[in-house]
């Protein structure tokens, strides 16, 4: 039974208001080049700063009682561009420009030359995760379709292309970070949901070369964008039963926001489900009972062993309080159907 009904975060925490300008973060759209003007603490102090928000971080996941954590991604200004930007072939000197999923232009990272990864990204992220907890941990990667949908290519002029080769930078760092101690790694993928048509042209093929070889739990994160940011959402998935196909053990979906049919996940039957039951657009904690609730009706659909509890999506531009008191509801959600199996 200890491993029946798993709680999970998705990804990011909030980050605390003497890190990062919350009120211009919130803004504006999520940084697709670097945002460094975002920061409140200067360069020689920043990383150490970091990794003290990072520590709070984990602590709050920690008491509130969540089985799998991550670091926050403290070090992030939005979830893709840390990764994006520190790969070789973009210029980001002289950035491009894309349509983000709310139809706004926004500055990204113009590809110039082939993408590469130089270096490790975020396995100092991992170690130092790993020294802070003995719960299982998990890392975030941003998915080689959703940067591909992210920058402005000037290289290949394909954009299979140019989603195979930045899948094989996500596979790299992959490596590296469950070398680090991951227990599990996570590719975030949100724009299958908002570009299903090139998604079905080429992101299984994309996704499946930044998985290869990488082994144990490998979760595919998918919504339909923030909460704070995207406010008209779509009901239902319109690329979903494909990645059944997918080399990801898990799913993460958003469900609870747009009050997802649980009856859809019979569409991708071989998949471990991170199910969102935490609406991140509701600015009241959800009690237990309303997470116990959206539990029990996954659990018509999908059986116990193959189910998770986790928030909608990221919680970064959720206030710490509210993210916390929601993140305790569905501990204790999920804790409450447990004891019913």
């Amino acid at each position: 039974m200890a491993d029946l009904l798993l709680t999970s975060v998705v990804g990011s925490w909030p980050q605390p208001a003497w890190l990062i300008d919350r009120e211009r973060l919130g803004e504006r759209l999520p940084p697709r080049v670097r945002a460094q003007e975002l920061w409140r603490v200067p360069e020689p102090w920043l990383e150490e700063a970091q990794d003290d928000a990072t520590r709070l971080a984990v602590a709050d996941m920690e008491r509130a009682g969540v089985d799998i954590v991550t670091d926050g991604e403290m070090r992030r200004e939005s979830y893709s561009n840390r990764f994006a930007t520190a790969l070789d072939g973009v210029d980001l000197d002289d950035p491009g420009v894309a349509l983000d999923r709310t139809g706004h232009e926004n500055p990204v990272p113009r590809v110039v030359g082939p993408i590469r990864r130089a270096r490790p990204v975020e396995v100092r992220d991992v170690e130092l995760l790993r020294s802070l907890t003995d719960r299982r941990i998990k890392i975030t990667v941003p998915g080689p379709f959703t940067m591909a949908q992210q920058a402005q290519d000037d290289f290949y002029g394909s954009g299979r292309e140019l989603a195979l080769a930045y899948a094989e930078a996500v596979n790299e760092e992959l490596r590296d970070l469950k070398a680090a101690g991951a227990d599990v790694v996570q590719i975030d993928e949100p724009y299958l949901q908002a570009r299903p048509e090139p998604a079905r042209e080429y992101a299984l093929e994309a996704i499946d070369r930044a998985l290869a070889g990488i082994e144990g739990d490998t979760v595919l994160h998918t919504c339909f964008g923030y909460a704070h940011i995207v406010h008209d959402r779509l009901s239902g998935y319109p690329f979903l039963r494909e990645l059944n196909e997918c080399a990801a053990t898990h799913l993460s979906l958003e469900a609870a926001q747009p009050g997802l049919d649980p009856a859809v996940l019979r569409e991708v039957p071989d998949k471990v489900i991170l199910l969102g039951v935490l609406d991140l657009g509701s600015a009241e904690a959800e009690t237990p009972g309303v997470v116990a609730g959206r539990l029990r009706r996954a659990l018509d659909v999908v059986p116990p062993e193959r189910l998770v509890a986790a928030p909608d999506c990221g919680m970064k531009y959720l206030s710490r309080e509210l993210a916390f008191a929601k993140l305790e509801a569905l501990v204790a959600g999920a804790e409450i159907v447990r004891g019913e199996l």
